[in-house]
């Protein structure tokens, strides 16, 4: 089986170039004709991704593989860890300080989000040590 990988630096530091990632791969897909839906839904959740590691953890990696009838999405960082998942899944739940949250970012949808609009999502995190987000996005 085919597989294209994409691999991105992720600027911690810098709002303006969260989602350079994202729009590579969505570039990526239109080219290779995946439907507009699945583009869509890849474009979303790799951007909350994106972003999520923009916010809390200073950036991170993004590894994209695309497969023929889908794309597995890593997104790693090496931030403060996520202590309670089960809470940080839960919608408008954030941690984001009053200064990013008047910015327009930390609306407490990022996660919830990816699991939207993913297939299969899975979150490795430790406190301290950082956090890695799995998504699996099939196409149509």
């Amino acid at each position: 089986m085919q597989c294209i990988r994409l691999e991105y630096d992720v600027d911690g530091e810098n709002f303006a170039s969260a989602g350079n990632a994202s729009e590579s791969v969505k570039r990526t897909l239109k080219q290779m004709g995946v439907s507009p839906v699945s583009v869509r839904r890849v474009a979303i959740a790799m951007y909350e991704g994106e972003i999520n590691m923009v916010i809390h953890a200073h950036g991170g990696k993004a590894v994209a593989e695309i497969y023929p009838d889908h794309i597995d999405i890593a997104l790693k960082d090496t931030g403060p860890g996520i202590a309670d998942i089960d809470l940080a899944m839960k919608a408008g739940y954030s941690t984001a300080s009053e200064n990013i949250r008047s910015l327009g970012f930390g609306a407490g949808m990022g996660l919830p989000n990816m699991k939207k609009y993913s297939d299969e999502m899975r979150i490795e995190s430790a406190v301290g040590v950082g956090t890695t987000v799995f998504l699996r996005i099939d196409f149509e």
